[in-house]
Formats: C-alpha cells, sequence, structure tokens
C-alpha cells in the first residue's frame, strides 16, 4: 500500500466526519453482540472428549462404552471415624445408601449404586459407596448439581465425617472453581488495567478511553467465538475462556499505550487534532498490526496441535487479539479524536512544546550502552543464558489433582481418606473392551498385571456383558488414578491386552485419559514450538525486509523464553513449593511469550529502521530506544500484570502459566528489549538489514532514495 492510500485509510477513521460514522458502528455492533457474550459460558464444552485426541486409545474406549451403557462417571462418598465405625454410624452409612438408590435426579444412577463396602469386617474405620452419575450434554453443571444432591443425601455428625469425592467429586470441585473465572478474571485484568493506566498516563480522564475500548473489543470477541462455537464446532472450554479475557486486555492495552505514544508525539507537531492522529496511525498503524498478524499467526499455528483443548484454544486466541488490534486502530482512535486535547487532563500536550522523550531515561540508557555495545550484549547473554540453566529443573510431566488446585477441596481430602482404608484406584477404574471370543484371556492377563487389584475385575453395573460381539469390563488399581504409577500400570495393561491374539482390546479409563493428553501434549511441544518460530521469523522478514535482523530478534526472544522457564522453575519449587507442571505448560507458555515478547522488538525494530533512513543504523537505534523506551516499558507492566491476574484463580495450572508468561514479558521489556536487543543493533550496525540497501549505508540516505516506510 502506498504512502497516500495508507494516509486515505487513516483519515477514514479519524477525519471530521467519519470519526462519527466509526463511533456508530461499534455502539451498534457492540450493543447487538452483547448479549451474545453472555453466553459463552454456557456454550463451553469442559468434557474429557472436547479435552483429548479423538484418535486416542483412551476417547476410542469412551466412544465404544457409550454403546453398552450411557457415559457415567462415578461418584464416591466416604465415611471415616479413626476411631473405629459404631452399630450406629453403619445404620447411617445403610440409611444413605438406600435414601441414594431411588435417586433419579441431575444423572444420579441411585439403582447401581455399589456399597457400603467397609475397610475391615472386624474391625471397620470407613465405608465406601459407588454412585454412579449419568454425563449428558450439560457435563460439569451435571455433576456438579449431582454431587450437590448426593451432599444432601449423605450426613455426619458425633464424630463421623464423609467426603464426597471420585472423578466426579473432583469434577464438581473444578466447575465450581471454574464458576466465576469469568467475572474474576474480567475484575482483576480491570483492575490491573486501571492502575497501569493511571501510572503512565497520570490522567484519571484519558484512561476511560482504552478501558472502554478494550471491553467493547472483549464483548465483540466474546460473541464471535460463542456462535463460532455453536454453529462451526469451535472447542471453547473453560481453560480458552479465562486465556481470552487477560489476552484480549493485555495485547489491546498495549496497542492502546503504542498509539497514544505516537499521538501525544504528533500533538505537539500539529495544530489539527485530526491530522495528528492520522499521521499517528499511519505510522503506528503498521507496527500494531504486523504485531497482531504476529501474535493471530501464532495462535493459529495451534490448530495442529493433537489435543482438542490446545487446538481450539488456537483460534479464540487469534479472534480475541484480531478484534483487539481492530478495536484500537478504529474505535480508540476516533474516541480520542472526537473527545479532544483536553482528555490528557492534567498533562496536555500542547501544540509547540518539546518532546519530552528526546532527553528521557530512555535516552541517557541508550547513550551508556553505546559506549561498549558489545560487553553489554555479551554480558546480559550470559547472565540470561546462566538463567535458563534453572528449566532443568522443571517438573513438566503432570499434576495430580490433589495438586491442581492451590487450596484444599472435599474431594482431595476425600481422596486421601479414600486412600488410607482402600485401593487407590477405587472409584476411577481402568476400562478394557475386547472381542467375546477373547474376553477370556483379556481377562486373565489384565488380572494378572502388576498394579491391578485381581479380584476387582468384573461387568459394570448397567452394562450388558456383550454388545455387537466385545464386552465391556473394569480392573480397580492399586495406585490414586491420577499418579505416575497409575499411568505406568495402564501401559503395561495395554502391552498386555494388545498382545492377545484376536483380542482387539483397548484400554480407557480416566487414568488412562491422563496418560493419552501427556503423550499427546508431548508431541504438540516437539511440533508446535518450531512452526510457531517459522511463521514468526516469516513475519518479521516481510515486515522489516531483512534476513539478519529478524534472525537475531528470533534468538533473542527464544533465551528470554528459556530464562523465564529458568525463574519460574526455580520459584515454583522454592518459593510456591508447587508439586510439577502441567505436559502444555512449555507450549503454552512459549507460544504467549513468543507471540507477544516479539511485539516489543517489532515495535522497536520498526522504529529503528524509520529512523536510520533518516540518521543511519547507530544513530536510529538511540533515538527509536529513546522514543519507544517509556510506552513499550509501560505497555510491558501492562500485559504482566494482566497475565499475573491468573494467579487470582485457585488452580495450580493457571497460576504457574500467569507467573511464568510474566516473568518472560518483564524480561522482554526491562532487558531484552531496552538492553540485549539496542547493544546488539548498536554492535552489529547496518549489517542488520542485509541484504537490504540499509546493509551498505550507514547514515542519511542519498538523494533520490526512497522515503521510509512509515512506522512507530
Amino acid at each position: 500500500m502506498s504512502d497516500g492510500r495508507r494516509r486515505g485509510v487513516a483519515w477514514l477513521v479519524c477525519g471530521r466526519r467519519t470519526k462519527w460514522l466509526v463511533l456508530l458502528v461499534w455502539v451498534l455492533v457492540i450493543f447487538a453482540l452483547a448479549p451474545l457474550a453472555q453466553k459463552l459460558g454456557g456454550a463451553q464444552d469442559n468434557d474429557a472428549t472436547s479435552w483429548l485426541p479423538g484418535s486416542a486409545e483412551s476417547t476410542q474406549v469412551l466412544q465404544i462404552s457409550r454403546e453398552f451403557r450411557p457415559e457415567t462417571v462415578p461418584a464416591v462418598v466416604i465415611y471415616e471415624r479413626p476411631g473405629g465405625l459404631t452399630a450406629q454410624d453403619r445404620h447411617t452409612i445403610a440409611d444413605d445408601a438406600e435414601q441414594i438408590k431411588p435417586l433419579r435426579e441431575h444423572g444420579i444412577r441411585g439403582a447401581e449404586t455399589r456399597g457400603p463396602f467397609y475397610n475391615s469386617a472386624q474391625d471397620p474405620r470407613a465405608a465406601l459407596i459407588l454412585i454412579p452419575v449419568t454425563v449428558d450434554e450439560r457435563g460439569w453443571d451435571e455433576l456438579s448439581a449431582a454431587v450437590d444432591t448426593i451432599r444432601d443425601e449423605t450426613g455426619s455428625g458425633d464424630g463421623l465425617k464423609v467426603y464426597i469425592t471420585g472423578p466426579a467429586g473432583t469434577s464438581a470441585d473444578f466447575a465450581k472453581t471454574f464458576e466465576g473465572i469469568d467475572s474474576t478474571l474480567l475484575v482483576a485484568a480491570l483492575g490491573v488495567v486501571i492502575v497501569a493506566l493511571l501510572i503512565t498516563y497520570r490522567s484519571p480522564t484519558l484512561l476511560l478511553v482504552p478501558v472502554l475500548s478494550v471491553v467493547g473489543a472483549l464483548l465483540t470477541a466474546q460473541a464471535i467465538i460463542y456462535l463460532l462455537a455453536e454453529y462451526a464446532g469451535l472447542t471453547v472450554n473453560g481453560q480458552s475462556a479465562g486465556i481470552l479475557t487477560v489476552l484480549v486486555f493485555g495485547a489491546g492495552t498495549d496497542y492502546a499505550l503504542l498509539l497514544v505514544a505516537r499521538y501525544r508525539e504528533e500533538l505537539r507537531r500539529h495544530e489539527d487534532r485530526h491530522e495528528a492522529m492520522a499521521l499517528a496511525l499511519h505510522r503506528a498503524g503498521p507496527a500494531v498490526l504486523a504485531s497482531g498478524a504476529t501474535v493471530g499467526m501464532g495462535m493459529l499455528v495451534l490448530l495442529v496441535a493433537e489435543m482438542n483443548s490446545t487446538s481450539g484454544l488456537g483460534p479464540v486466541c487469534a479472534i480475541g487479539v484480531l478484534v483487539a488490534v481492530l478495536a484500537m486502530v478504529t474505535l480508540f482512535p476516533a474516541l480520542l479524536v472526537i473527545l479532544g486535547r483536553w482528555i490528557f487532563w492534567p498533562v496536555v500536550p500542547h501544540f509547540g512544546s518539546a518532546e519530552p522523550t528526546e532527553q528521557g531515561f530512555w535516552a541517557r540508557i541508550g547513550g551508556r550502552i553505546a559506549r561498549r555495545p558489545r560487553a553489554v550484549w555479551v554480558t546480559t547473554a550470559v547472565i540470561l543464558a546462566a538463567l535458563s540453566f534453572g528449566m532443568l529443573g522443571l517438573r513438566a510431566a503432570g499434576i495430580s489433582n490433589a495438586d491442581a488446585f492451590t487450596e484444599t477441596k472435599e474431594s482431595i481430602t476425600g481422596q486421601q481418606v479414600s486412600e488410607r482404608y482402600f485401593p487407590a484406584g477405587s472409584g476411577d477404574p481402568l476400562l478394557i473392551v475386547a472381542d467375546q471370543g477373547a474376553a477370556r484371556e483379556v481377562g486373565r492377563v489384565v488380572a494378572g498385571t502388576p498394579g491391578v487389584v485381581p479380584q476387582s475385575l468384573g461387568v459394570p453395573p448397567g452394562s450388558a456383558p456383550e454388545h455387537e460381539g466385545r464386552v465391556l469390563f473394569e480392573a480397580t488399581m492399586t495406585d490414586p488414578a491420577d499418579s505416575g504409577a497409575a499411568k505406568d500400570t495402564v501401559e503395561r495393561v495395554r502391552d498386555a491386552v494388545h498382545a492377545v491374539p484376536g483380542a482387539d482390546a483397548k484400554v480407557g479409563g480416566g487414568t488412562a485419559a491422563l496418560l493419552d493428553a501427556d503423550t499427546a501434549s508431548t508431541r504438540d511441544n516437539i511440533v508446535v514450538i518450531p512452526l510457531v518460530l517459522l511463521v514468526v521469523l516469516i513475519i518479521l522478514t516481510m515486515l522489516l525486509r531483512a534476513l539478519v535482523a529478524p534472525l537475531v530478534l528470533i534468538a533473542t526472544v527464544v533465551l528470554s523464553y528459556a530464562t523465564a522457564l529458568g525463574i519460574s522453575a526455580l520459584a515454583f519449587r522454592h518459593v510456591f513449593d508447587y508439586a510439577g507442571e502441567d505436559t502444555a505448560f512449555p507450549l503454552f507458555v512459549f507460544v504467549f511469550l513468543v507471540a507477544l515478547g516479539i511485539d516489543y522488538n517489532i515495535f522497536l525494530s520498526t522504529r529503528v529502521r524509520e529512523e536510520s533512513f533518516r540518521q543511519g543504523t547507530r544513530r536510529g537505534t538511540l533515538t527509536a530506544l529513546a522514543a519507544t523506551g517509556a510506552v513499550i516499558t509501560s505497555a510491558g507492566l501492562v500485559l504482566a500484570g494482566t497475565f499475573a491476574a491468573l494467579g487470582t484463580l485457585p488452580l495450580t495450572g493457571f497460576s504457574e502459566i500467569g507467573f511464568a508468561v510474566a516473568v518472560g514479558v518483564l524480561l522482554d521489556t526491562f532487558i531484552v528489549r531496552s538492553v540485549l536487543v539496542t547493544a546488539l543493533f548498536l554492535d552489529i550496525g547496518p549489517r542488520m538489514w542485509w541484504p537490504h540497501r540499509l546493509a551498505r549505508e550507514d547514515g542519511p540516505p542519498r538523494a533520490g532514495s526512497p522515503p521510509a516506510q512509515p512506522v512507530p
């Protein structure tokens, strides 16, 4: 697009009449879509099949098992009196079991209730009742309601303790945790943004404009995603919906900060605010669009992931970022121009006033780096590399249910009590399907596999013993269903049954699903990470029209990522005392840090390129750092703060992602972009632009040279 056409597009947004048209269109869109945005929570799919790969063995078993019986999730009621159950306790437990059997509420299959089972016939201290709960399209909501009903039907007293646990109890606790996730994250992110903007702008009036624009972008994105989930099969779950809120707030506010910074510059140079905004958009727009494209394309790479939850996250986040970009280059500038200069009160940028960044903090930092740039970047790189060795302490092999929450839940306490008295895998058995002719041999090898309770093998209640030549039966494991030892048992059972001739046997169940998720996530880490790097490299090459600079920038972001993982691993082990990380943790952190962290390099390097046409690479680098330093620092603080808001949720996985991304963004903002990249540009000089002609000249362009591409 030519220079003149770009200015024409900018004038469409902030023209004297067209600004009102832009505002009207956005108001109509937001009012029309806001009701749909509120429905996104109801469109979430948090069932196991929506998270797992369709090709996973556990997913296949789940689909086959539905031919035998409705899909069920077991709830486990645990009774405990450490000093021994009394006769009255036994009477209470038996009455509870009888009261549950007639129930038909919320999918409770009371007639198929098993138990009570006692840990000892002579001196029982605990009892267990198994209650199948049918899962329908409402998923977690149904399980949560069923658990509440079971809790109402069971009682404790006089020292008898009762816990609702098992897969249904744990799922209900997760459901209640996710229940208010959208509002919690919205309030936390909004609070971070307001505080950061108030500190940055020092204006109580100006901060309202980006906040309103970001909220409008979020509502629009949520409505679009709801429509795609409802009518186009897009998978949305609690995880992707929560990250969407944080991402739109963080990225949208970043773009607002960058545009305002350039608008301030132009207001000091032009008396007409419409012309000032047109020039600000004309020069800052390409970098904002490139940033949005980088993030959006990076997120869409997640579509190649095997995990449904990961592949679904890609389009959700891409839509959120692209809508945020659209709002920040249309609605936001239109609002600023409509409101006029007074919106900057009390620090109003008057026409003809001096530009403060020319002699500011970052100008002085640049001057110090320029004295010995090679020593600066080598020292910085060595320190970052040393910190990255901390990632050797990462334990990204999955986390158990007990470690998934940052606070104690009833289901977790109940699980621990159950493990003291009963086989640890009680309530979450293996599911095995096999051809009928080989069923006896399959049962024999399963019962003989270490880690399986031999006497637990049997046909689950409510399932036909044979369906179209296949059988379905269960087996209880000796280890907790979400433990590494239980996953090892699944692998042994699979190896054993797969070796039975003609059995066509498959092993599923909750533990098998966890194992398949770990396997898929490990594969996704290997496949997706290089693809994201390739996409970002291509976009940088097209934007900067060079090869050396994109490769250098990619290397700095990868180093920043490794350092963030190293620092996070040390903090998780020695500060927060987390037991481990989810298998997908490295991938999520990588995608967010590379896609978002590269933004700051884009904002700096495109400004360096613009200034290099006028002043040469060395002087252009210092000018670019002085001009963009404050705004990029503010943007980094906002983005880090919004991701840190994930720590307000009582979920270890969210807290870990939020902490690691926040650390990485702060590293990018204060160290990588401001020190490392600046020093590299100063040391490598014009060779950064190879093979562009800028690589052959280090000074103002020759007469007749084309003007620089206008970027911020």
